[in-house]
């Protein structure tokens, strides 16, 4: 396996290339989705959330304004619609189109494991293939460790192939780990 400044233009290749080719075929759709969210939520159809990216830089991750009581804040959470706007964060170079998901400031605060820092937080990753809502925090940070332990290009791919159907499929929206262990679920 290549070393990790070996991949790192490679992934960075591949996450411009991607991000750049999914914006631009999908362009149609983020243009209705924002215009469908901001006719029907009050205020923009856009929402940035501070997260903390490589080396704990923090930055605004986008995201349409999805709240789960609506029935299209539910079917945008349903398909993962409400992170397409993330691809723009790839192209800034913020995030990649794999990596762990990344922490809000307070949450990465109490995570003792800062490996996952090491590598850019990613749209997707291996704990948004494995379950998402059925796993606990602890095995989603194992996941996200063993991403930032292991990180190649083939893993990329099979991650971003095996996306694309649970996107289509989709999958029920996720319990935020942050509200898990306090015995209150709250859908993030």
């Amino acid at each position: 396996m290549p070393d990790r400044q070996t991949v790192a233009p490679a992934k960075r290749a591949l996450d411009l290339f991607g991000a750049l080719t999914l914006l631009t075929l999908l362009s149609p759709l983020l243009l209705a989705v924002g215009a469908t969210v901001r006719v029907s939520h009050p205020g923009p159809a856009l929402i940035r959330r501070r997260r903390l990216g490589l080396g704990g830089t923090p930055f605004d991750m986008l995201a349409f304004q999805a709240s789960p009581s609506t029935p299209l804040g539910r079917r945008l959470r349903h398909h993962f619609l409400d992170q397409l706007p993330q691809l723009v964060n790839v192209v800034r170079g913020e995030m990649s189109l794999v990596g762990p998901r990344p922490l809000p400031p307070q949450k990465a605060a109490t995570c003792p494991d800062h490996a996952r820092m090491a590598v850019r937080p990613g749209i997707t990753g291996l704990w948004q293939i494995s379950g998402r809502s059925g796993l606990p925090w602890e095995e989603m940070a194992i996941l996200d460790l063993h991403y930032a332990q292991e990180c190649w290009l083939g893993l990329d791919l099979m991650i971003l192939l095996r996306t694309v159907p649970a996107c289509v499929r989709g999958r029920g929206p996720r319990i935020a780990p942050d509200h898990r262990e306090h015995g209150r679920a709250r859908l993030a």
